[in-house]
C-alpha cells in the first residue's frame, strides 16, 4: 500500500473549539461596548488573532493603541484557555476517531496543520496527541492561511510530496491554502461554502473506508 500525508486542521475538523473562540471574543467585544454576533464571527474563520481583533474593533469603530490591543489579545487568550482547560475526549467530533484509527492501522502519516498556538494542549486534553506523527501549529509558522506554509511544513515532516498530501479543512482559507500547495483538499462542512475543495463532506460520518483507500491508492 502507498503512503500519503494526511494533514488535519484542528478547530472545526477534529474538535469544535470554534465555539470557545467565539465566546472569548464575544466577552471581549461586550467589554468594549461592541455587539458581536455569530454572523460577525464567520469573518474570523481561519483568520489570525491580530486580524480578528482588528475586525472586531472595526465593528464598533473603536480606536486603540498597540499596547491596548496587546492587552486585549492576552485577555482573550486567557478566557479561551479557561474554556479549553475543561475539554475532554467527548469534544472530539463524530467519527473523527474512526478515520484516525483507519489511517493508523494502515500506517499512513498523520499530521496536524493548524494555526492554533494551543494545538498541543487541546490534543492532550482530548487524549489523542499520540495519534499524530507530527504537529505543525501557530508556533511553527509565521504565515496564516490561505498561505500554504503550515501544510508545506506538514508534508515535509511526513516526507511526502505536496501531490501525495491530503488536507482536511473546514475553512475557505484552509481549502485555498491546500489548493495553492497542490494538495488534495477535503472540505469538512457546507459544500456551498467550501466549494473550492476537491471533495466535500458535511462531517466525518460521511467518510467511508473505501474513500480513504481510494485517496491512499490514487
Amino acid at each position: 500500500m502507498k503512503t500519503k500525508a494526511f494533514i488535519f486542521d484542528l478547530d472545526g475538523v477534529i474538535v469544535d473549539t470554534a465555539k470557545y473562540h467565539f465566546l472569548a471574543w464575544q466577552k471581549l467585544a461586550v467589554s468594549l461596548g461592541i455587539t458581536f454576533t455569530h454572523e460577525d464571527n464567520e469573518q474570523l474563520k481561519g483568520v489570525s488573532r491580530v486580524r480578528s481583533l482588528e475586525l472586531i474593533l472595526g465593528l464598533g469603530n473603536v480606536e486603540a493603541t498597540e499596547a491596548q490591543k496587546e492587552e486585549w489579545l492576552v485577555q482573550k487568550n486567557e478566557d479561551y484557555l479557561g474554556y479549553i482547560n475543561k475539554m475532554d475526549d467527548s469534544e472530539i467530533l463524530p467519527d473523527v476517531m474512526k478515520v484516525l484509527n483507519f489511517l493508523k492501522e494502515n500506517n499512513q502519516p498523520i499530521i496536524l496543520g493548524s494555526a492554533s498556538k494551543n494545538a498541543r494542549p487541546i490534543l492532550e486534553k482530548v487524549n489523542i496527541l499520540h495519534y499524530f506523527d507530527d504537529i505543525v501549529d501557530g508556533n511553527d509558522v509565521s504565515n496564516a492561511k490561505p498561505d500554504p506554509e503550515v501544510f508545506l511544513v506538514g508534508a515535509k515532516k511526513a516526507n511526502q510530496t505536496n501531490e501525495n498530501s491530503i488536507v482536511f479543512e473546514d475553512s475557505v482559507a484552509g481549502v485555498q491554502a491546500a489548493n495553492v500547495a497542490g494538495m488534495i483538499s477535503v472540505g469538512i462542512g457546507e459544500a456551498s461554502v467550501l466549494n473550492e475543495a476537491k471533495y466535500n463532506f458535511n462531517d466525518f460520518t460521511e467518510i467511508s473506508e473505501e474513500f480513504l483507500l481510494e485517496l491512499i491508492n490514487q
